[in-house]
């Protein structure tokens, strides 16, 4: 599926490097999650059914996410941001699952979030979103003043804490995704050639397909998780 051996599209543009691998799978992601969101917001009905069930199934699960890290009072404006954390990921963790597309030896379709520059970026935004919620719900000062406590000699250790939080929310995420991928290619590489091969590739291809199904919900679950904690601890008058 991805990738030790395949190369990035790589595109030089005023001195930036750009993989349009990144752009393309990033792009189609957020296109099937509005699709999805379109989809099942289009025909709302007092009972729900089809795409619209599922949409609302995907909120209150959210909802039990937030209420579980701190108050609705606090957490209510974070909802759609969970819902959307939560369907980007899971979907992006799923594109590079059935197949992957190389051509003369560029990777051009795979799970964006197997690339640790796509899930470092999405938790240094979540970070740094619970700096900006923490300023602006609680004020620059008052804010501050948190990462001194409950001593002074806090504040590097805390600082440090930041940047911790940053690497494990983004290289969990990425170590998992590129893991099941890589996989993937030892064991379609490694049993498929020939009839006899393909055949004996077949279950464990699905067998490792579906697990890593669950492996991808789970990890959409987690960074959701993680997200709302983050943003708790900055925004909970208790922490």
């Amino acid at each position: 599926m991805n990738t030790v051996h395949h190369e990035a599209p790589l595109w030089e543009f005023m001195g930036l490097t750009f993989n349009l691998a990144n752009m393309m799978m990033i792009t189609i992601a957020s296109a099937i999650v509005f699709i999805i969101a379109v989809l099942s917001t289009r025909n709302l009905a007092m009972k729900p059914t089809g795409m619209q069930n599922f949409f609302e199934w995907v909120m209150d699960f959210v909802r039990n996410i937030i209420n579980s890290t701190m108050d609705w009072k606090d957490g209510g404006r974070f909802h759609v941001l969970g819902i959307t954390i939560i369907m980007y990921i899971f979907v992006s963790n799923m594109l590079g699952l059935p197949f992957a597309v190389v051509i003369d030896n560029t990777l051009w379709w795979k799970s964006p979030t197997a690339d640790p520059v796509v899930t470092l970026t999405l938790a240094t935004l979540v970070v740094g979103l619970s700096h900006y919620y923490g300023v602006k719900l609680k004020g620059f000062g008052s804010y501050g003043k948190e990462f001194f406590k409950p001593f002074w000699f806090m504040f590097p250790i805390k600082i440090i804490e930041e940047f911790a939080n940053t690497l494990t929310l983004g290289l969990r995420l990425y170590g998992n995704i590129y893991a099941g991928e890589i996989l993937l290619t030892l064991i379609a590489g490694g049993l498929a050639t020939g009839i006899g091969g393909h055949l004996a590739a077949i279950i464990p291809m699905l067998a490792w397909q579906g697990f890593s199904v669950f492996i991808g919900a789970i990890q959409a679950f987690i960074f959701c998780m993680l997200t709302m904690v983050y943003l708790s601890h900055k925004v909970s008058s208790d922490h």
